[in-house]
């Protein structure tokens, strides 16, 4: 394994010659793998575009994210600028460094979006995007090539499997009654209670991975959202959500540093945030008149006056 360290920082080493002259495209291009872009990119898809897809396609990242947290865990392998001092620290990151999140995350929900569009224009944009992300961050200083390959590994079978299974899994999850389908909605979090498996990168993809499975459920069954509607409706309709989940999220940040934080805490400020984007939102541009009309056999709660 050393052996394959030291390569991987030889090529690292040479990537960062090109430093500083390349330093903010490859900045642009992590960028497009962190946490921030997600958010805004994820809800933009559910709230705005094709809310199928949207949840699909989120619940496939968020389960990819936990993995992706639970293997770094149990590899504990470092990152080139703890092990080499000669290796650039040129972005920062958390945890350990195998395997890539950006890798498998990048091959996870661009490969899904190429499998579902099936479109020239979004196979180039995919294909660009696996192969340059992952780049990105050797450049950066903070993966070993033995990382991205570690995201590729773990990233193509549970891309190959929600493509594969999850039209028959959604079927079967259908026609059950809505406290079975919270209840699936809710076993991810029973990997935190495997020892030695649980950080707070991990507590955080298996939160918002509970909250935001458990509020798809129940908004398809209480109030039957539709992302469709004129550009002006689906811009207000970002906007509004946006301010809603900022504005949650402000409001558990204050909480969660009041009652000291935790594991525990970071788990349920997250698994909030997933109910209020999945569930809330929606519930709130129908209520507002900024989306569709939910079906009239659905309680008058939830109806727009």
């Amino acid at each position: 394994m050393e052996r394959l360290l030291d390569w991987g920082v030889d090529v690292i080493l040479w990537l960062q010659h090109f430093s500083p002259a390349l330093d903010a495209p490859f900045h642009a291009l992590t960028a497009l793998g962190e946490e921030g872009f997600f958010m805004l990119f994820l809800p933009l898809l559910y709230w705005c575009i094709d809310h199928r897809l949207g949840a699909r396609l989120t619940v496939a990242f968020l389960f990819s994210s936990q993995l992706n947290a639970i293997a770094k865990l149990l590899a504990a392998q470092p990152r080139p600028f703890d092990y080499d001092a000669r290796v650039k620290k040129l972005a920062e990151t958390r945890g350990g460094g195998l395997p890539s999140g950006h890798t498998q995350d990048a091959v996870v929900v661009w490969g899904y979006l190429m499998a579902v569009v099936r479109k020239p224009w979004m196979w180039a944009l995919g294909l660009v995007l696996i192969v340059l992300v992952p780049l990105s961050r050797l450049y950066l200083g903070v993966h070993f090539p033995t990382d991205l390959l570690g995201g590729y590994v773990l990233g193509l079978p549970i891309l190959w499997a929600f493509v594969r299974y999850e039209p028959t899994v959604e079927e079967w999850l259908k026609r059950r009654a809505l406290g079975w389908q919270l209840v699936c909605a809710a076993a991810p979090a029973l990997l935190l209670l495997v020892p030695g498996c649980v950080d707070d990168y991990a507590a955080t993809a298996s939160g918002a991975l509970v909250g935001m499975a458990a509020g798809f459920v129940a908004q398809r069954r209480l109030v039957g959202f539709d992302a469709s509607g004129p550009l002006w409706q689906r811009a207000v309709r970002y906007v509004v959500g946006g301010a809603l989940l900022l504005g949650t999220r402000a409001a558990l940040n204050a909480t969660t540093a009041a009652l000291g934080g935790g594991l525990r805490l970071v788990f349920l400020k997250y698994a909030v945030l997933g109910a209020v984007g999945a569930l809330v939102a929606p519930w709130l541009f129908v209520l507002l008149g900024l989306a569709a009309r939910p079906n009239p056999n659905l309680p008058a709660s939830v109806r727009p006056r």
